[in-house]
């Protein structure tokens, strides 16, 4: 069992004591939470309604769910070309315009759930465009975050991204989960994209299911749980996690080197292909497909590479895995010794 995360930033760590459950007395108003939803699959709104459920049962917790919705839609499944040319956008972090939001920035929540998808290891487009719309910067200032991410497996990168537009609108992020597919990391290089591009969920070639498995989505219930009695005793204005030692995230800090690479290329193919034109536009097709190409031996060469690599050099890079580990499982942590207070 891992120790619990203690806080940490790129300047490197400071100690912080484990999180207690002696606090305020509970407040006399309902607590009000503002659930941020975009999901493409539906995959992300199951795993938030698990989360939301014990919130909105409470009669002291008052939930608001705000979807966002891009006005010009992503499809689902989407069509190949459509769905690549959507990276270049992703990868710089352009927003695309939203429909109008029932929120109007001078409401008061005591805390913000914002469940993300990773869209070519950047935060999905409608999650980029709301934290970079005037209403967030109003709604977010002060406001303690939990994100929840639901993904493939890479989300580190994606989730400094993240991190950093929450900072840029003064939000303070309290918590992070992480649900990654339980299948084996180059298996999922091909059941994601059969998803998403076919509909295929179901497993081919002796290859597992793509996505979270039932159980998994299930299990994030013990978040709500917690999160209901951390708002019960105000816990949500002190500065430590919520959801320490509920086992909330498990990084895997061999794959950041294939993220930076995967990053870079995202970074520099989209900038071509963004000078030839807007989402949609005839120019970029033929740019796309050439980087398809290249995606595929990047995904066949430096992928295993790396990983290859890194497990003859384990006993060097020991101590740096541990460091980055650690890292990216800040604020929440691995360690599951609480685990059993929430579970059903």
């Amino acid at each position: 069992m891992r120790r619990p995360c203690c806080s940490l930033t790129f300047d490197g760590p400071r100690n912080c004591p484990h999180v207690t459950t002696s606090s305020p007395s509970p407040s006399a108003r309902p607590k009000r939470v503002l659930v941020i939803h975009y999901s493409q699959s539906g995959q992300l709104d199951s795993v938030a309604e698990q989360i939301v459920a014990p919130l909105r049962a409470d009669p002291s917790v008052q939930v608001h769910e705000e979807t966002l919705r891009p006005l010009v839609p992503f499809p689902f499944p989407w069509p190949f070309i459509r769905f690549f040319d959507a990276f270049p956008e992703s990868a710089h972090m352009v927003p695309p315009p939203l429909a109008p939001l029932s929120l109007t920035g001078d409401e008061d929540f005591d805390l913000v759930i914002l469940p993300y998808q990773v869209w070519f290891l950047a935060p999905s487009q409608p999650v980029t465009a709301f934290l970079k719309h005037p209403v967030a910067a109003r709604l977010l200032k002060g406001k303690p975050v939990v994100t929840v991410i639901a993904c493939r497996n890479m989300w580190l990168l994606a989730h400094e991204k993240l991190k950093g537009m929450l900072d840029d609108v003064g939000a303070r992020l309290i918590d992070n989960v992480v649900l990654t597919d339980p299948g084996p990391t180059l298996a999922t290089f091909f059941t994601t994209p059969a998803w998403l591009i076919w509909g295929r969920k179901r497993g081919f070639w002796g290859m597992p299911d793509a996505g979270l498995s039932t159980g998994q989505i299930r299990s994030t219930g013990r978040f709500g749980r917690a999160l209901r009695d951390a708002l019960h005793n105000d816990l949500e204005r002190g500065t430590q996690p919520l959801l320490a030692g509920l086992g909330a995230v498990q990084a895997n800090a061999r794959l950041l080197i294939s993220e930076k690479a995967g990053t870079r290329s995202f970074y520099l193919w989209g900038r071509l292909i963004m000078a030839v034109g807007g989402p949609g536009a005839w120019p970029r097709k033929p740019l796309l497909l050439l980087y398809v190409l290249f995606l595929l031996v990047l995904i066949v060469t430096v992928v295993p590479v790396s990983l290859t690599l890194q497990a003859l050099l384990r006993p060097f890079l020991k101590g740096w895995l541990t460091k980055m580990t650690a890292q990216f499982e800040c604020p929440s942590g691995s360690a599951t010794d609480r685990s059993h207070l929430y579970d059903d």
